[in-house]
């Protein structure tokens, strides 16, 4: 196996922040982020080591952190414990830990103060790809040249808007009903409240008016997620005026809709709502739309799913303020230059969705019982989800995963997170490396990629001396989307011609979301293209974009197929 490493500075997708589900670099800000691989050798690691001291040191070229003694000072850690791990919070993450500790046979207790599944299963990923599955329905079906082309008569489209609601909401029960059902059966206790961490190893838990419940482990995670971020000036009234978490409700659908902030969240909504009928505005902070992805293929991305439908936008700007509908009275929209602050534009709509982005749900943690001092809200961790102190020590037995650390802000990096850290307190030394982490963008075609975007990746290139390839294939030329009749897509791969390593993956088309995980797994694994090239497809099938993209890659003959990868760089 091999592994990469990049350090690398936040890509701005919107003019905020990011969701906890689905895309592009979903990173959360403007930070260093270590992008580590699967295999410590890469890194010179010789594991545990222990000073004269006592204290534990883990070695890396010379470099050391030591555990921080800090806060024994807020009281002694237990001496035995009622659980081998304690994790805060039932969302995605959580899950996922919580299973993998059982597997390990770690006792094990999750702690929820509202509902198991968190939000990427009430308020995010999950109902809103109930209602994206209903916008790609009536899209095809509303399509008289696509279904002509297939041969088909359908009569006028019509939908009913609390039936579409009810499947969204259907869908969140019976997730999160699967989500707790499987804990229990394995033996995870589920205790309700809201965890505070009290001192090292040690969380106190409890409901609104009744007495608090002392519990104690010997590893505690933090996995408590984020909720939706509304900036300044924005006064939400979850009826004219709302965030993602009322849109999944779709209590109503608005004639014209401002949808503030163009990534993920908001493709996605513009999607459902255009498919139902709403005109869209987009405002966007950054010069151009879907400012996250890589921009060739947002280029193709908002010639597709921006300029044939009912939507304009206004780039450039920012939402300074916004009040909501009433006594007859539409939304009002006040719109400044992002550069000069100058006044740009008033507008009137019928209601506005704040898609700005997620901001990390970690008040009242108690992080300051061990020392801890929140980054913008984001709780400081290392490589390997330690947490932090504010002398820049790890704090013993404490992790945090997912949103609430901002490393990646999606459901699926916050479980494998909860993974990796389950595997350390077990035993085996284990890094997860975010670059071979998919991220998906669920709109009609789909979006998907993995790794570096090519302005990325040439900038590590320029700055560590290599050369970069671009080879790009079309769904045009792919037989099952033809017989699809949705041949509009493009796959694209950015790679090291010098020794055929995978630095980035970018998919636009049917069932992206799916395609990408073949060329996730090569990054994960540290398979390269002279030898992922021979993997056979079947055929007629999507996946045969993906093998004529690495057949037509060029890597030199010279290259090793187990070759060194990148070393690690600061960008």
């Amino acid at each position: 196996m091999h592994s990469i490493c990049f350090q690398a500075t936040g890509v701005p997708r919107s003019n905020y922040i990011f969701d906890s589900c689905s895309p592009a670099l979903a990173i959360s800000k403007p930070i260093n982020l270590r992008f580590c691989g699967l295999r410590k050798e890469a890194f010179g690691f010789s594991g545990l080591t222990h000073s004269s001291s006592g204290r534990v040191r883990f070695s890396s070229r010379g470099h050391s952190k030591k555990v921080s003694a800090s806060a024994e000072s807020n009281g002694s850690p237990p001496k035995s414990f009622d659980y081998d791990l304690i994790i805060i919070g039932a969302g995605v993450g959580g899950h996922g830990a919580a299973l993998h500790a059982v597997e390990k046979g770690l006792k094990t207790a999750i702690i929820e103060g509202d509902v198991v599944g968190g939000t990427c299963v009430n308020r995010g990923c999950v109902p809103s790809k109930a209602l994206l599955a209903v916008s790609g329905k009536m899209r095809e079906l509303q399509s008289e040249h696509h279904m002509k082309a297939l041969g088909l008569q359908v009569s006028a489209a019509g939908y009913d808007r609390q039936g579409v609601a009810d499947h969204a909401n259907n869908l969140a029960s019976k997730i999160r009903s699967n989500l707790t059902n499987s804990m229990k059966a394995l033996g995870v206790d589920i205790l309700t409240g809201f965890g505070t961490i009290v001192g090292p190893q040690k969380v106190k838990y409890g409901k609104v008016g009744f007495p608090d419940n002392i519990v104690t482990a010997k590893n505690i995670i933090i996995a408590t997620g984020s909720v939706p971020f509304v900036p300044k000036g924005i006064e939400v009234d979850g009826k004219t005026v709302i965030t993602s978490d009322h849109a999944l409700k779709l209590e109503s659908v608005p004639d014209w809709i401002a949808i503030v902030g163009s990534g993920y969240i908001g493709l996605e909504f513009s999607d459902v709502y255009t498919a139902l009928g709403s005109e869209v505005t987009f405002i966007e902070a950054l010069d151009q739309l879907m400012p996250g992805f890589d921009p060739e293929i947002g280029k193709l991305a908002q010639r597709v799913l921006i300029n044939p439908r009912k939507i304009d936008y206004h780039t450039g700007v920012f939402a300074t303020k916004i009040t909501p509908a009433k006594d007859g009275k539409p939304v009002i929209i006040e719109l400044i230059d992002a550069k000069t602050k100058e006044p740009k534009d008033t507008l009137e709509v019928d209601a506005a969705l704040i898609a700005t982005g997620r901001a990390p749900f970690t008040n009242g943690l108690g992080l300051e019982n061990v020392n801890v001092v929140t980054q913008r809200g984001f709780v400081p961790v290392d490589e390997r989800m330690r947490v932090i102190d504010t002398n820049g020590n790890l704090v013993p037995h404490l992790y945090c995963i997912g949103d609430a650390n901002g490393k990646m802000m999606l459901a699926h990096a916050a479980s494998a997170q909860g993974i990796s850290v389950v595997e350390q307190v077990t035993g085996r030394d284990h890094v997860l490396n975010h670059l071979s982490i998919p991220a998906a963008c669920f709109t009609h075609p789909e979006i998907s990629m993995v790794g570096l975007t090519e302005p990325q990746a040439r900038e590590k290139a320029q700055k560590e001396g290599f050369e970069v390839g671009v080879v790009k294939t079309s769904f045009k030329a792919n037989t099952k989307a033809l017989a699809e009749n949705e041949g509009e897509g493009l796959a694209k791969l950015i790679y090291r011609p010098d020794n055929g390593e995978i630095l980035g993956v970018h998919i636009f088309g049917l069932h992206a979301a799916d395609l990408i995980h073949e060329a996730s797994n090569a990054i994960a694994l540290g398979t390269r293209i002279q030898d992922i090239k021979f993997a056979v497809h079947a055929h007629p099938t999507l996946s045969e974009v993906l093998d004529e993209l690495f057949k037509s890659a060029k890597v030199k003959a010279a290259a090793s197929s187990h070759g060194p990868v990148s070393e690690p760089v600061a960008v």
